[in-house]
This record gives structure tokens, C-alpha cells and sequence, in this order.
């Protein structure tokens, strides 16, 4: 006869959190959402390890799904995590690298490389909000960088927590925050591009204090792939947290300075059904094709447990990026002569910044015997951005393919005041509930439901002009239930719903409606207690009023069409086959169709592939002679061909890439850890996205490329 087991306490489930982990000698990851007291371990109240931290590439427990403690098996949504140990195998330098591991993801026009941008599920584009900072929005161009500890996919819609964003998901990146345990790690890499990077990670305690620190601090020069090109970056990010008795509080600061190069990729010649006969290296801009900017990120979390059962929880961010560019904009080609008509265009001050704010109010409450467990809150976000000065001159053909010369133009300074002074501003309070009703051990009920207010405006112009000034209010409920068959597996069904104002700068198309989503989902999740993960799920959306780019007189506009649908079935899984081999996959089919537009009705929306896979393992060998450990890991990523551009008349092709790694640490006082990465191996020839608005943007992928990095940790 088994005897049931009480489950243990919300304090005690946080003191678990954080201890845990220190006692296996391992840090904690992920958001500051647990109380930390100087108690002895031995003082701790009895707690159930299982869910509480990562092991290896099986994510076990999810900090940002629900905004509640709940293990991913009791969440009513597909979830994957990207976790640290995943990262550091794969060397992973950018979101791009990291999601590539998560199913139905594709990377969309990047802005010549300048910014994230990925659809979910089918939606999804640059600048759309669906990319978190610690559960926060910000307006960071690039949100992956040094101080990333792991990334989190929320699937399908997310707007009942989170607020605007597309239904295909959210994304949430995870940083390191100080521990009470001192560590320390160094590393240089050099990349066969030219170049490398060197960074610091160094965390403790401060003596006789409640306080801990860490710093984070990289500083990357490496060459472009192409023929032109370099990569100069330096980031330094201070944290520091005070441990109350009952309220931990974490302020932490990032600053990040760079230079890149802004690279649209190649055009597609529709005729000869490829692209231009060009080297994959050889760029058709210029030398000063150039983004030169800076990122800020400052952020506050406090956390307080208020009793047994319930906790608060505010979190504030604060978020700036500042650039200029140049730019040799391609807008026409000839086939027969291969000359290209170039503009030479540049931003020139343009400022956008961001505020954050959510308060939480989360804890179990007993009504009439069922166990709810209920998060209400209320948040804030607000965003400006301005386009100072943007410099166009006319458009002339300067460059020929047959016979590539550069430095025969220079950088304009023609400002046009028309597009200048483009102004966009937009406010989101909102209020949230949400519960989870336990009506037994087995079956779970999800109903939440947020009312989202927004005031936008947006124009250009000198003397300015407004184009949109909207503002107004929307519901948005969420339903799902979950069935727990096993300790080891549950069933899921969710509904919900999304919302996202839109803007425009110009008044090609008049006023965009707000997109509005609904989304059904049905899905299945394993975990076993051996260290292995697994979901499945098969969804269909329906998107009205999807915004997307057109290029008139020349000129990049946004439009919307009348109705998208997406559905699909998704395939992942993560976690440790054997005490020795480790593994992460996926699988993603996403058929996606414009239903109702009168350009675009039953074309493909861009860089949607039907298929998405990706295969990741790796093999520990153990300790060797000496103490000394070995890795070994190879995997395949790859997508099927996508629509280059709106009308379907291209499609960049399929592809399938090669990586592979291996790790050497040496057992010492200060382990030394030499790492190999070799990416794309076979040097395949392929293209990760394009422009969508023309063709005239197509974005190469990454050929071979070998990065070697030593590091100590101390």
C-alpha cells in the first residue's frame, strides 16, 4: 500500500530552488523567483528535488510558461528550452544559433543582418515584441548576447500573459544572475573567419553582506565571412542581489557598443531560377555599409514571499539602442549587361527606447476543497522610437557583376525631409487573471484572460505628418485543460486568442487594423525521471489583418492581408538517452496560406518553411587518464524551400547543414577547457532568409567556419 505524498510548501519549493543547487555544487538558472535565506542546508524543510533545475539538455521545470511554479507537464502549452549546456556545446553566438535546436522557427528578414527576427508557427517578423528579456519586453535589436543563460519558447499564443505578440509564440531569454556560491570563468576563441573573441564571467558573494555580485564582460573582433567586413563588439554587464528573509531584489545593468556590417545577401534572378551567377562572397554593396550603435538594458526584480502559499513579484526594465548606418541599397539589376542600380541611402540618429513594468500576485488558494493556483497582475509598456535624419540619393547603376569595383561612390548626405523625423510611440497597460484549477490529481483546468489597453501614434515628416493615431481596448481569454495519465506523462488542449496593434510611418495603404489572432491547440508531453523530454503538438491559427512589406516607387511600405492560416505539427525532444550521450531534436511541419487577400489569396506568406528539423548529440566520455574529461558531438539542421517574396515567384531552396564539436578538460586546480566548433562542415551553399518586400535581399547562410576557445574556470 503506497502512502500519498504531501507536496511541499510554495517556501518550501523556494528555498528548494535555491539551495538545491548549491549543495550539488551547480548554479541556479533562470529569473530571480526564489526566496534565499541564510539558513544551513540541514534547516531546510523537506522538499521533492524532482522539476527544480536543469539536467544537461532536459529542461524540467519552466520559470516563465505560467509566471508560476508549475512543472512543464502541468502547463497547457508547448515549451522548450535551449539550455546552458546545450549553448556551450554548440558555441551557440546569436538567437539564430539557439533556436535553430526548437521546431517551427524560421528566420525572417533580419534587416541585412541587423536584427532578430523569426517567425513562429507562421508569424511573426523584426521588431514585432514576440523576443522577452527575463519575461520583459525591450527594444534590443539583438537580445542574445554574453550574459544569456539559457532561451525559453513559449508556443502559440502568449497574450494573456505577456500582451501583444503574435500567436505563434514568445521567446525568452534568460540571464545569468548573481550566485552566493564564487565562480568564475575566462575564455579567448578564435575563429577561422579571422579574429576572436575574449570574455569574463566572474560571480560570489560579498564578504559579511546579504549581497552578491556578478560581472559579465566580452569583447569580440572578428572578419565578415564575405569579402568585406568586420565585427567589433564590447559588452559589460554588472548585477547585484541582496538576500532579505523574505525578499530577494537583483539590479542589474548591460552595455553593449558595436559595430557591424549591414548586408542585405544577394539577388535572385527569377528568370534563371536562382541567384545572380556571383560568388557567395563576393557583397554588392559597399566597404561603408556599416550599422554603428549602442544597446542598454537596466532592470530590477524584486521578489517577496508574503506567507507559505503566496509571493509578489515586481520587475522593471528600461531598454535604449542607438544607430546610424550606411547603406548601398540594391533596386534594380540586368541580367543581360549585370549592371546593378544601387541607392545610397543612410539612417543617420535614429533613438528607440523602452519601459517595462509588471506587477505579480501569485500563491495557492483552497475553494470549496479544489486547489487553485492563481496569478493576478497588471503591467506597463511603452516604447519611442525616432529616425532623425534619412539621407537618400538617386538611385544610379554603379556596380556590375561581371566585373565587381568598389569605392567608385561615396556615402550621401542628401537628407529628405519627407522620410525624415520618423516618429513612432506606443503605450500598453494592461491588467491579467489567470487560474489553474486542480480538479484531482489528474485533471487541471487553465482560464485566463487580460485586457489589454493601447494608445499609438506614428508619422514622419519635416514638416510632420501623422498617419497613425489610434488607441483603444481588446479582451483576451486563453482556455486550457490538462490530463496528468501518468507522473510521467499528460495530455493537453488550449484556446486563446492575440491582439497586436499596428502603425505605419506613411500613408500608402491609410491605417492598418489591429491584427487579431485565435489558435487552437492539442498536444502531449513526456519526462522521464532517466533525464529525457518530449512534446507533441499539432495546432491551427487563424490570423486576420497580418501586416507585411512591399516595396512602392522604391519605397519599403507595410501593408496587411485579409486573413493567414497556419497549422501544423511539432516534434521535440531534449534530455540524456544515457548517463553518456546527450541529445536535442525537432522536428516542425508549418503549412501556412494567405486565405483572404486580394493580391495574395492562396500564396505562401515569406521564409516559411513546411518543414523545420535539427538533430543534436553528444558524447561524454567521462573522466580519462588524469581526471581529464572528453566530448563528442555532431548534429544536422535544415529546412525545406521557403517563399522569397510576396507574390510567390521564387523560392529559396531547401537545405541541410552539418556541425560538429569536441571538448577536452584538463582536471587541475583551475580546470582548462579546450573546445573545437566547426559549423556548417561541408560548406554548404544556403540561404537562411530574405528580404520578402523584393528580391533583392536574399541572406546567405554561414559557410565552414572553425572556432577554437580555451577557457579556465576558476
Amino acid at each position: 500500500m503506497s502512502m500519498p505524498i504531501a507536496k511541499p510548501s510554495l517556501r518550501a519549493r523556494i528555498r528548494a530552488a535555491v539551495y538545491l543547487p548549491l549543495i550539488a555544487g551547480t548554479a541556479l538558472t533562470g529569473t530571480a523567483t526564489a526566496q534565499q535565506q541564510d539558513r544551513k542546508p540541514a534547516e531546510l524543510d523537506t522538499v521533492t528535488i524532482r522539476g527544480i533545475s536543469e539536467s544537461g539538455y532536459q529542461p524540467t521545470r519552466n520559470s516563465s510558461a505560467l509566471r508560476t511554479d508549475a512543472p512543464l507537464l502541468e502547463i497547457p502549452q508547448a515549451v522548450n528550452v535551449v539550455t546552458e549546456d546545450v549553448l556551450l556545446d554548440q558555441d551557440a553566438r546569436s538567437l539564430d544559433d539557439a533556436l535553430q535546436n526548437i521546431s517551427g522557427i524560421s528566420q525572417t528578414n533580419t534587416l541585412g543582418s541587423t536584427q532578430d527576427a523569426f517567425i513562429r508557427r507562421g508569424f511573426g517578423d523584426n521588431r514585432d515584441g514576440g523576443i522577452l528579456t527575463n519575461g520583459l519586453k525591450t527594444v534590443l535589436p539583438r537580445s542574445f548576447n554574453a550574459t544569456t543563460q539559457r532561451v525559453e519558447v513559449l508556443k502559440g499564443p502568449a497574450s494573456t500573459l505577456y500582451g501583444i505578440l503574435d500567436p505563434g509564440g514568445a521567446i525568452n531569454v534568460i540571464t545569468k544572475k548573481p550566485e552566493r556560491q564564487f565562480s568564475g570563468k575566462a575564455s579567448v576563441s578564435a575563429s577561422s573567419f579571422g579574429g576572436g573573441t575574449t570574455s569574463l564571467d566572474v560571480t560570489g558573494p560579498i564578504t559579511d553582506t546579504r549581497l552578491a555580485y556578478r560581472l559579465v564582460a566580452d569583447y569580440q573582433n572578428t572578419d565578415y565571412w564575405r569579402n568585406f567586413g568586420k565585427t567589433k563588439e564590447w559588452l559589460i554587464a554588472p548585477s547585484l542581489s541582496w538576500f532579505g528573509d523574505d525578499t530577494v531584489v537583483t539590479a542589474s545593468y548591460m552595455y553593449q557598443d558595436y559595430s557591424i556590417p549591414f548586408d542585405r545577401g544577394t539577388i535572385w534572378d527569377i528568370d534563371a531560377g536562382g541567384p545572380i551567377p556571383l560568388s557567395r562572397k563576393t557583397r554588392l554593396d559597399e566597404p561603408f555599409n556599416v550599422t554603428q550603435g549602442s544597446s542598454q538594458l537596466a532592470s530590477i526584480n524584486i521578489f517577496h514571499t508574503l506567507n507559505d502559499d503566496w509571493n509578489l513579484t515586481f520587475d522593471y526594465s528600461y531598454s535604449r539602442d542607438e544607430y546610424s548606418d550606411n547603406q548601398a541599397r540594391v533596386q534594380g539589376y540586368d541580367a543581360v549587361t549585370g549592371d546593378v542600380t544601387r541607392r545610397i541611402d543612410a539612417t543617420q540618429g535614429s533613438k528607440v527606447s523602452g519601459h517595462s513594468m509588471r506587477v505579480d500576485l501569485a500563491g495557492s488558494l483552497d475553494i470549496a476543497g479544489l486547489k487553485n493556483d492563481l496569478l493576478v497582475g497588471a503591467q506597463y509598456d511603452y516604447q519611442h522610437l525616432l529616425r532623425t535624419d534619412m539621407i537618400r540619393c538617386t538611385p544610379a547603376v554603379s556596380f556590375n557583376i561581371y566585373n565587381p569595383t568598389y569605392g567608385t561612390v561615396s556615402p550621401c548626405t542628401t537628407v529628405r525631409p519627407a522620410e525624415s523625423d520618423q516618429l513612432e510611440r506606443l503605450r500598453t497597460p494592461s491588467v491579467y487573471l489567470q487560474d489553474s484549477l486542480h480538479l484531482n490529481d489528474r485533471w487541471i483546468l487553465v482560464a485566463g484572460a487580460r485586457y489589454q489597453y493601447y494608445d499609438q501614434i506614428s508619422g514622419r515628416g519635416r514638416p510632420f505628418v501623422l498617419n497613425t493615431d489610434t488607441s483603444g481596448g481588446k479582451f483576451v481569454p486563453r482556455l486550457g485543460a490538462v490530463y496528468k495519465a501518468s507522473p510521467a506523462m499528460s495530455f493537453y488542449a488550449n484556446a486563446a486568442r492575440t491582439f497586436r496593434p499596428q502603425s505605419s510611418f506613411s500613408s500608402y495603404f491609410g491605417d492598418l487594423t489591429p491584427e487579431e489572432g485565435t489558435s487552437y491547440e492539442l498536444g502531449a508531453k513526456w519526462e522521464s525521471a532517466g533525464g529525457m523530454s518530449a512534446n507533441l503538438a499539432i495546432y491551427t491559427t487563424d490570423k486576420k489583418n497580418v501586416s507585411y512589406f512591399e516595396t512602392v516607387d522604391g519605397v519599403i511600405v507595410t501593408r496587411t492581408a485579409g486573413l493567414v492560416r497556419a497549422r501544423g505539427l511539432e516534434f521535440d525532444v531534449a534530455g540524456r538517452l544515457t548517463p553518456q550521450l546527450s541529445l536535442i531534436a525537432s522536428y516542425g511541419f508549418t503549412d501556412a496560406k494567405v486565405k483572404d487577400d486580394p493580391d495574395y489569396a492562396g500564396k505562401r506568406p515569406v521564409n516559411i518553411a513546411r518543414h523545420t528539423a535539427s538533430l543534436f548529440a553528444t558524447y561524454d566520455f567521462g573522466a580519462q587518464a588524469g581526471g581529464n574529461r572528453f566530448k563528442l558531438g555532431a548534429g544536422v539542421r535544415g529546412a525545406s524551400k521557403r517563399a522569397g517574396i510576396n507574390d510567390n515567384s521564387y523560392f529559396l531552396p531547401g537545405y541541410g547543414v552539418v556541425d560538429a564539436f569536441a571538448s577536452y578538460t584538463i582536471a587541475a586546480r583551475h580546470p582548462i577547457t579546450l573546445q573545437l566548433n566547426l559549423r556548417n562542415l561541408f560548406d554548404r551553399t544556403y540561404f537562411s532568409s530574405s528580404l520578402g518586400a523584393s528580391r533583392y535581399g536574399n541572406a546567405y547562410g554561414e559557410p565552414f567556419n572553425a572556432t577554437l576557445t580555451a577557457s579556465v574556470s576558476f
